[in-house]
């Protein structure tokens, strides 16, 4: 380009290590430069002495000058030149130019006169075929979009010549009036984001900023990698990283869009919190938000920055958006983002094996593990096939899609409301279930401390986002689905831990498909008891989490450790026994490995792991235990969820997987029981056999014990829950059988000889057909229906009017008497809506009233006007006999003063109102310290242990 002169600007501050080469990138451009400025930050390593030899004077300044100032600084000695330069090549001491750079930019700005910003393609040093940036703009959110994808190579696919936001400042070729004229780089951006800021404002003021690809400068990114940290990066580059993007976008938007974006922005660190902390990147997070503090507290900072560019927008505002990244991009990015943390979460334990096979490998390279495949083509998960024609030609992924479809038909009962059995109506609101869970004093009865249950909080999460009614239909309705994709995934992993090949597809679909029926074969499903559909979906995944305790590596067994702990307090929370549960089996394998291998249990990361998980579920459940323990109510925390009494469970049902009278036929647990006692016979798979059956003999002795125990509460008797044992024996014996299939199969294939070989076939081919009868059988027998007691709605004896009243308040409760003289009378109070999902196991656990039971036993018996007034003052407005109701009751109360007779739907329910106001704080209680105290504690541990479990990302920085 004839006539034009060019400035290269160089700024350096500890450069030392990559100026050398910079200095040749310089010297060698096919088209030089006809001058260079170099400036130098105060450099401790003898950057400025390599500058000043080889270009002779150098431009010194103090070690606080940004690069902002350090531009400034070049600038003001290139205005002392006679002729100052026409174009300046601004380059930093990590950005090593091609030899054609130079001459590239400049054959572009002839053929673009219009342009007054122009940039190279930025590739990673020292790899040198990495792509950095062709070009870069920012989202709505404050990211820096480059549009390339993850660990792009160059290989020429980015060639044309086009127009961008803006440009990397390393190897930036600005007009040296157009920088001058938009007064350089702002000073608020001292190191990050300024090149940003400045194409931003360059369109803003009309000014065009090309990419040149042809153009390449490879990149080092020393401060934005951590490889050099400076004073004004210090220790927290990513917050001076995220403050520039910030404030980039609150002083460059705009003005109707800076309410929005103030909102936005705020609410959008919040999300991205989460997500550091998700991925335990505490430090980032917290960056995050000391950068939107930092800005949100200096609003004129803000303002000023906006009043100093309005002065130059002449540019189309719509030019300028359309050069912004697209609106919908954050949101691609923030799935980008989940997809990646639940493949690292569902993968966590899943690759145990492979660790286990390279450590196996770094002992013994010459071992048969060193020569095996990490993994075949054939063991990739069925959801790997996208196209139409692999997935119709993939009998797995048939066969498992056609049995989801049939679970879904089966649970059509679960659609919509769901009541009845074991289950109660859900509340109208999950307010109510908030409340349960926050509130120390119930509004229940007559007003109880009794603690809320555990897994009201986990419902609670669930149905703040789909809603009461929704979340609990989803949990039925997607029970046998989620069962068959946890089982699938933990008899996966487990089957490569026996062979790197792992168990075939065929054994892994029976083990799937058995262990995701049993919920529903067991009668918990159509009895509507949560606790153990929870669980059953639950336990795959805690199995599989402890799983990591073998791991290797011990910052991976300490993340088992915690994921474990997490699973087995959402487990214990639908379940209380599984806590005693993993108790016993944690000291039992413990006491076992110190047996086996001493030394190795000398290491705290080797018991450590499990000791986290035992100790982690009390933590985070304490809000839960504790008080019952300081109420007096210690035996709730060995009761199933749900209506009481629950149902009992003998050997037979222990054996069988059946709770109660709705389960599928017994014989189809006698032929799981039969399969897993047959999987004790192939010898490559008898060690992790017997490991199931020691979990299931574990199972079965606690569930004698406490199978035996009966609980006697003042309004009924019921068994101690042993659910959680019930499923565990199942999927212990479904793990057992399905690693006898794959036991089998590798006997079979050793054998030599066409005869053996054929024998072998025969028998594989008989097991597999008698095998294949359990969940054929229990899918039937789901889908033919009729095996619940769910239903919409909920029989309801109280007229609506009453109902009504009593969602007024608390104090407007119902006093319900049902029975007779002759048989005995019970009553019960109905407040609000009713008794709903969680606050059965309240009532159940509450101490009767001694004082209000005697004022009942008054009321039927001998009424008084006295009597009436104390109704009004515990809060009751109405009094219902529901039908057939006794005759010498209600005419007592008939001839009682003060008592009004109301109307009832059936005649033979009788019902009278209190004629005296009832007192609207009857039902106040105390407030308790020392559960808002634990409430706290929960809190904070939740979001500690979910941090310490999270799958950790690879950061960007060295």
């Amino acid at each position: 380009m004839s006539g034009t002169s060019v400035a290269a600007l160089l700024v350096s501050h500890d450069g030392a290590r990559w100026l050398p080469a910079v200095i040749e990138g310089l010297r060698a451009q096919t088209r030089p430069v006809d001058r260079v400025v170099a400036v130098d930050t105060a450099s401790k390593d003898g950057s400025a002495d390599l500058l000043e030899h080889a270009f002779g004077a150098v431009v010194r300044a103090s070690g606080s000058t940004h690069f902002p100032a350090a531009v400034e600084l070049g600038l003001g000695q290139l205005r002392e030149d006679a002729e100052p330069a026409e174009w300046v090549w601004i380059l930093h001491d990590d950005a090593n130019p091609a030899p054609g750079a130079l001459a590239a930019l400049l054959r572009t700005a002839e053929e673009h006169p219009e342009a007054d910003v122009l940039g190279p393609t930025l590739r990673e040093w020292p790899s040198l075929r990495r792509l950095l940036e062709v070009g870069v703009t920012i989202t709505g959110t404050g990211r820096r979009e480059t549009g390339l994808e993850r660990g792009e190579y160059d290989q020429g696919q980015h060639s044309a010549v086009r127009r961008v936001l803006a440009v990397n400042s390393a190897g930036m070729l600005v007009r040296r009036r157009v920088l001058e004229e938009l007064g350089g780089f702002d000073d608020q951006l001292p190191i990050f984001g300024n090149d940003l800021d400045f194409g931003w404002r360059a369109a803003t003021a009309g000014h065009t900023t090309l990419v040149v690809p042809s153009a390449v400068v490879f990149h080092a990114e020393a401060a934005h990698r951590g490889i050099r940290r400076t004073p004004l990066t210090g220790r927290h580059t990513h917050y001076q990283e995220r403050r520039a993007a910030l404030y980039t976008l609150l002083v460059n938007s705009r003005a109707r869009a800076l309410p929005f974006q103030v909102v936005r922005l705020g609410l959008g660190t919040l999300v991205r919190m989460i997500g550091f902390l998700l991925v335990r990147s505490v430090g980032e997070a917290l960056d995050d938000l000391a950068a939107l503090v930092s800005l949100y507290s200096s609003p004129r900072q803000i303002l000023a920055a906006r009043r100093e560019r309005q002065g130059r927008q002449v540019g189309d505002p719509e030019e300028v958006r359309a050069l912004l990244a697209p609106t919908w991009l954050p949101y691609r990015h923030g799935l980008d983002f989940v997809g990646d943390l639940a493949a690292a979460a569902t993968h966590q334990a899943a690759d145990v094996a492979e660790r286990r096979r390279a450590a196996a490998i770094e002992r013994d390279p010459s071992s048969l593990a060193a020569r095996r495949p990490a993994a075949d083509d054939e063991d990739e998960d069925f959801a790997d096939s996208g196209a139409v024609a692999r997935f119709l030609t993939n009998p797995i992924a048939v066969l498992l899609t056609l049995f989801v479809v049939a679970a879904v038909v089966g649970a059509r009962e679960a659609f919509g409301s769901v009541v009845g059995g074991g289950l109660s109506p859900v509340p109208d609101s999950v307010g109510a279930w908030w409340g349960l869970h926050l509130e120390s004093w119930h509004p229940l009865g007559q007003g109880t401390a009794v603690p809320a249950p555990a897994y009201v909080l986990p419902l609670a999460l669930v149905a703040t986002v789909l809603g009461t009614s929704l979340a609990v239909s989803a949990l039925l309705v997607l029970a046998v689905p989620a069962c068959a994709w946890g089982a699938w995934r933990f008899l996966r992993v487990t089957g490569r831990l026996v062979s790197h090949r792992g168990a075939p597809r065929w054994v892994l679909l029976w083990g799937a498909t058995t262990y995701a029926l049993v919920p529903v074969a067991s009668g918990a499903w159509g009895d509507g008891r949560l606790g153990p559909v929870v669980t059953a979906v639950l336990l795959p995944w805690l199995a599989h989490a402890a799983l990591g305790f073998a791991d290797p590596s011990a910052d991976r067994r300490w993340r088992a450790g915690w994921r474990t702990g997490l699973l087995l307090a959402l487990t214990t929370a639908f379940t209380p026994v599984a806590w005693a549960f993993g108790l016993v089996v944690g000291l039992v394998v413990v006491a076992a490995a110190f047996a086996i291998a001493r030394g190795a249990m000398r290491d705290r990361s080797t018991w450590g792991p499990p000791a986290a998980a035992i100790a982690v579920a009390p933590v985070l459940l304490a809000p839960w235990w504790l008080p019952m323990l300081v109420h007096g109510h210690a035996v709730g925390l060995t009761l199933d969820i749900g209506r009481l009494p629950a149902p009992a469970v003998d050997a037979r049902d222990l054996l069988t997987g059946r709770l109660g009278d709705l389960g599928a036929p017994w014989w189809l647990g006698v032929a799981l029981l039969v399969a897993a006692v047959l999987a004790l016979v192939p010898r490559a798979t008898r060690i992790p056999v017997l490991v199931c059956w020691l979990v299931a003999l574990v199972a079965g002795v606690l569930a004698a014990v406490l199978g035996n125990l009966t609980v006697t509460l003042d309004a009924t008797t019921t068994p101690v829950g042993v659910s959680f044992l019930v499923v565990v024996l199942q999927g212990a014996f479904v793990t057992a059988a399905t690693l006898g299939g794959q036991g089998l199969l590798l006997g079979t294939a050793s054998r030599s000889g066409a005869a053996r070989s054929g024998a072998g076939r025969s028998l594989v081919a008989v097991v597999g057909v008698a095998a294949a009868v359990v969940p054929l059988a229990g899918l039937g027998w789901f889908v033919a229906g009729g095996h619940d007691r769910l239903s919409d709605t909920e029989d309801a004896d109280i007229p609506a009017y009453m109902v009504q009243s009593s969602q007024a308040g608390d104090a407007h409760g119902i006093l319900v008497v049902r029975g007779s003289v002759e048989d005995g009378l019970t009553y019960t109070i109905r407040r609000g809506d009713g008794v709903t999902l969680g606050e059965d196991e309240i009532l159940a656990l509450d101490t009767a009233d001694d004082g209000f039971t005697g004022l009942v036993r008054t009321l039927v018996s001998r009424p008084t006007p006295a009597t009436v007034t104390s109704l009004a003052e515990e809060g009751i407005e109405y009094v219902v006999l529901p039908a057939p109701a006794d005759g010498s009751v209600s005419a007592a109360l008939d001839a009682t003063a003060g008592l009004v007779q109301a109307s009832a739907e059936e005649r033979s329910t009788r019902a009278w109102q209190v004629g005296e106001p009832v007192d609207e704080q009857a039902l106040d209680g105390p407030r308790s310290w020392l559960r808002i105290g634990l409430l706290v504690l929960q809190g904070i541990a939740i979001v500690v242990v979910a941090v310490l479990c999270a799958p950790s990302l690879r950061s960007r920085r060295r």
